[in-house]
Order: structure tokens, then sequence, then C-alpha cells
């Protein structure tokens, strides 16, 4: 069967190349083709165009390009209906994804969702366009099963495929000094810089953390390197400071360090499932106008996964105007030593990492939606 599948971002981009290894394996026979990254082409996928030209966030930036959106969904929606997919598997990324959806669906293509869209933090009306567009939805959350329910839709969850990704990382008996050696490292202690995979994240996250260098010389800053950024994206931020990118090793970084600073994200999950204290960082342009549309819009308590599954601060989250470095240097200080705040926040791991469940979803999701499909077309 011919499958088309869209992802926006670094982590859908990971999803969604393992679930098209489990597609592949449960469906010999399978064609891809999408828009996505490396990990897709890698496993196999046809990549039309790649996410890092297509990613825009925040609510001035989206503004400031929609014509640029809307010439992408054109092109989009044109490549899909012209290559007539048995079905179209859109994985998060809700901007762009529900819009190709309302075209696809028009043309009588078969409309799977892989990872929903975080309806349940902002804008609960886009559930009347999921039930009308979106022919299966597989959610990666045991709470989004509940959320659902509310409006009266069936959801699918075999559990988390993140959990997969790291189970099934290379170098997971990699020490430190091996780690630090290939990567020509120094021999202190590690904090991670996560700082996400747009340059919107870069500009407004990525100075904040850097303040934290000279506050804190007894350890390294390491900043993992996104796949659609090179050297030059971070060369301003750095102004010439001997401070390392790794590029292709975040979870090998993650793993060796002490402690975290995460932008929000996929990545804030990944980093407790690995066990490593972090803090979330999430900051905008527009200051008080951006806080405002914030604060307006965004439904939840927490922003960062790991609260939102727990149901409760886990990890601290600097947000906004916020994200300073008073308030940061603090809670960095907090979860660096051997102390409460720390041993806390690794015993809610442990918690957190029994609620996701076993390896193993992306296999499942995969063989759902095979077999769906096979009962309908009989292929």
């Amino acid at each position: 069967m011919r499958y088309y599948i869209i992802a926006g971002e670094a982590s859908g981009d990971l999803h969604a190349s393992n679930l098209i290894k489990g597609l592949r394996e449960e469906d010999k026979a399978a064609e891809v083709r999408g828009w996505g990254g490396n990990l897709m082409r890698e496993a196999g996928c046809d990549i039309v165009r790649h996410y890092k030209d297509t990613a825009i966030m925040g609510f001035l930036t989206v503004l400031k390009n929609l014509g640029r959106i809307k010439e992408n969904i054109c092109m989009c929606s044109k490549d899909i209906i012209a290559w007539q997919p048995d079905v179209l598997i859109l994985v998060d990324y809700a901007g762009f994804n529900l819009r190709i959806a309302r075209l696809a669906k028009k043309a009588g293509i078969k409309i799977f969702y892989y990872i929903s869209p975080k309806l349940w933090a902002w804008n609960t009306g886009r559930v009347k366009k999921i039930k009308k567009y979106i022919d299966r939805m597989y959610v990666i959350f045991p709470f989004e099963v509940d959320f659902y329910k509310q409006y009266n839709y069936q959801v699918y969850y075999e559990g988390n495929p993140l959990m997969d990704a790291i189970c099934e990382r290379p170098y997971r008996e990699e020490t430190f000094d091996e780690f630090v050696a290939s990567n020509r490292l120094a021999s202190k202690p590690i904090i991670a810089l996560l700082a996400g995979s747009r340059k919107q994240e870069l500009k407004h996250v990525l100075p904040k953390m850097l303040e934290m260098v000279d506050c804190f010389p007894d350890y390294q800053f390491v900043i993992a390197g996104a796949p659609s950024m090179t050297a030059e994206d971070y060369a301003p931020y750095l102004r010439g400071r001997a401070i390392p990118v790794v590029y292709g090793r975040t979870y090998r970084l993650l793993q060796q360090a002490t402690a975290a600073l995460v932008t929000s994200g996929t990545a804030t999950l990944e980093t407790a499932i690995l066990k490593i204290p972090e803090i979330v960082c999430y900051s905008g342009e527009g200051g008080a106008l951006s806080y405002f549309l914030f604060k307006v819009f965004v439904k939840v308590k927490y922003i960062s996964l790991v609260n939102l599954i727990m149901g409760r601060e886990v990890v601290k989250e600097l947000l906004m105007q916020k994200l300073n470095a008073k308030n940061l240097r603090a809670e960095l200080s907090e979860i660096l030593e051997n102390g409460e705040k720390r041993q806390r926040m690794l015993s809610d791991y442990d918690e957190l990492n029994r609620r996701l469940g076993a390896a193993g979803a992306s296999r499942r999701f995969a063989a759902g939606m095979v077999s769906c499909l096979r009962a309908e077309y009989g292929k």
C-alpha cells in the first residue's frame, strides 16, 4: 500500500521514522512518501520537502509568514492528490496538518492522525475538525483517551513511541569518559542545553540558557545540535566562546549530563525518561503581547509533558517573563547538587516511566493501521 506521511519538526520526524519501520514490517510492499526529515528518509520515505524549510513557530512569527504557509499547503496538497496514497498519515503539527486534512478529505483520501495535536492545551474547538476530517486518531498519552471521550470520539492508544526510540538507542552502555573523549570535551560534569529545533527557539531561549555558563564554572555546558541547524545558526549566540555543539548525539549527551536546560516540547519528556534532572524553558518574541496571548490561549496548568502526565509539578517550568538569569540560576543550583529536590525529581521520573508503559508502541500502532487498511481495501 501507499502511505503519505507529514511531520513538521524533529520530534515528528523521529516518531514517523519509527512508525515507517513498523509499517514496513507489517506491509512488505509499502511505498512511503511525505514531508519530514532525515530520519524518515533513512527509514525509507521519499522526502518531498524537509521540515527545516517549513517549521514556523510563535504567534507573531506565524502571522508574518502567512503567505509562505499558504504556498506550502498548496504545494503539499497537490502532491498528495497527484500521488493518490491509500492513506495520509498526519503527525502532530496541527496548524499545517489540519489544513491539509480538509483538502485531502475533499479529495476522498483516507486520513489517519498519529500523535494528536495538543488540543487539550489550547484551541479545543479544533476537536470539531478532527471529528470531521480524521478517520482514525492514534494518541500517545493515556490522558488523551479521556480528553477525546468528552467529545464522543474514539481514539486508539498503544503506548508511547518515545519508549521505543530511547530503549533502542545506540551507545546505551557508553561511559562518561568514552563520551567526552569521542567528542573532544573536557572532563568536567556536563550541563546539557536543548534549545529546540527551530530558529525562533534559538533566538529567544538559547541566549537565556547561555547566561548560566559563567555562573557555574565547575561545569561544562554542551549544546545538543538540532538536525535542522548548522554551526552558522549557533555562532551568533556563542560570540566566540568555546561552547561545544554536539550534533546527532542528543541521547548520548543527555545520559552523560548532570542536568539539562530544555526548551518546552518532546525533549522535556525524553530528558525525563533518561532520568536527567531538568528545567523547562520557554520564551517568545513580542514581550508583553506574547505573554498576554500565551495566558489567554493556553488552557492547561503546565506546558511540559512531564508535568501534564504526572498531573503536578515534577520539573520547574520557567516560561516567558519568568525565564531570566535570576530564576534560572536559582533553579539550576537546586538540581545540580545531590539534594532533596534532585532526588525527589528522580523518584518522580521512576513513576513517570511506569505510567508510560513498555516499549514496542511504534510497531503496535503500525500493526493497527495496516490491519484497518487491509480490512477496508482487501490488500
